[in-house]
């Protein structure tokens, strides 16, 4: 029986947690209890994984579901971790360096990962890494990533979606798929793990994008070429940077499914619209709307346009490079036209 651990708890991490933890009680091959990592947090003067194991509930990141019994609320990640055979990472892709470091060593040397992380890091003299690769490196275990068009509170309502995996591994591709599929929640395995994860960090910033032209009351239509130049903006990144991957890859529900959902919903496209209409910054936002949650999209935008500036590539990525100039304040959020007119697409 498989012992199953998941590292996260905010909103997304909660509702992977609802569904980890029915089939885990259900089928015969997951040990009933499933551990999961929490940020300790002071809730009206009583602890959150107090609360979560008492009343089975994420009151502060997914308030009104109820994650199962089986489902244990841990604040030390190496206590939640050390008996894992499979590890679901699912934190703000910033923190992955210090909770690796922290497990290193400390875990199976069996154990496989499932990374639900999206976003890039910047590697120590230059380029750009992967969640997943820094993972796999760390702590020396094979990794695959799972993405797709997956708002977490229309997961947690059990509303139907589907998902992708990311796994090169033959023998472990059905066994997360028992793990994370459901009626509601269809999971489809694919091969190109890089191509996967990357979609699921890049969409992150024409949400941003999307949300600008909301903020702007530009309409539908001028957010569909974002949503377009987006979309040919991040096969061409994939292709440069991460070679190898497949066209069809784009085709499923972490490509242009998970870009589409994004860049209507989410946090990404909503912060960004009140970024527009209010002049307050994107952290502020950040503190006020999202309840101490972070931003992956502008964070993930400076990222990808260190590793552009660093190739001199900045011209190739013109959307890319002004969303990211416009979260920084060096450009205006009305100069975002100027860059779609000016596209090499309409060239």
């Amino acid at each position: 029986m498989a012992s199953v651990c998941i590292i996260g708890s905010g909103n997304w991490g909660s509702a992977i947690a609802k569904i980890v933890g029915a089939n885990a009680k259900k089928q015969s091959s997951f040990a009933d209890r499933v551990t999961m990592y929490v940020y300790e947090e002071i809730i009206d003067g009583k602890k959150l994984t107090e609360i979560i194991n008492q009343t089975h509930e994420n009151v502060k990141y997914l308030p009104g579901h109820k994650i199962p019994e089986n489902v244990i609320a841990i604040p030390d990640v190496m206590e939640a971790a050390k008996d894992a055979d499979i590890l679901i990472f699912v934190v703000p892709h910033q923190f992955i360096q210090r909770i690796c470091s922290i497990l290193q060593g400390k875990i199976k040397p069996t154990a496989v990962g499932l990374s639900l992380i999206k976003g890039f890091n910047k590697k120590e003299g230059g380029g750009i890494e992967l969640i997943s690769h820094i993972i796999s490196r760390q702590l020396q275990i094979p990794i695959s990533v799972l993405m797709g068009a997956n708002l977490a509170s229309e997961v947690a309502n059990e509303m139907f979606c589907e998902t992708t995996i990311g796994c090169k591994d033959k023998m472990m591709a059905p066994i997360f798929r028992n793990l994370i599929q459901t009626s509601y929640f269809r999971v489809v395995v694919v091969e190109d793990v890089d191509s996967v994860e990357c979609c699921g960090a890049l969409k992150n910033i024409v949400a941003c994008g999307a949300g600008f032209v909301d903020g702007l009351g530009l309409g539908d239509n001028t957010k569909a070429a974002v949503i377009r130049l987006g979309l040919m903006e991040m096969i061409k990144f994939i292709d440069v940077f991460f070679p190898g991957g497949k066209l069809t890859t784009f085709f499923e529900s972490c490509g242009v499914a998970d870009l589409i959902t994004t860049c209507y919903g989410g946090r990404n496209r909503k912060v960004s619209e009140a970024f527009v209409k209010t002049g307050k910054s994107i952290e502020t936002l950040e503190k006020e709307m999202l309840k101490g949650q972070k931003l992956q999209g502008p964070f993930t935008a400076e990222e990808v346009n260190y590793m552009l500036k660093l190739k001199n590539m900045e011209n190739r990525f013109p959307l890319f490079t002004a969303i990211h100039r416009i979260c920084i304040g060096e450009l205006k959020p009305t100069d975002l036209i100027d860059c779609i007119r000016s596209h090499p697409e309409h060239m």
